[in-house]
């Protein structure tokens, strides 16, 4: 398994588990909520990259 996948497992089972959304959004913005409080456990660093939708290739 790739550390990817492992981690996303693990923001699943606990970070977002028994959690309801109401649109995309919202889920979107818990996913940004658990890798912070993941790294926040495991005392590493996180950084967000916003990717410019816009742009054609």
């Amino acid at each position: 398994m790739n550390p990817i996948e492992l981690e996303w497992q693990h923001l699943k089972k606990d970070e977002l588990a028994s959690k309801t959304f109401e649109d995309e959004l919202d889920l979107a913005y818990a996913v940004i909520d658990g890798v912070q409080a993941r790294a926040e456990k495991g005392n590493y660093n996180t950084q967000r990259i916003r990717f410019n939708s816009n742009s054609s290739p």
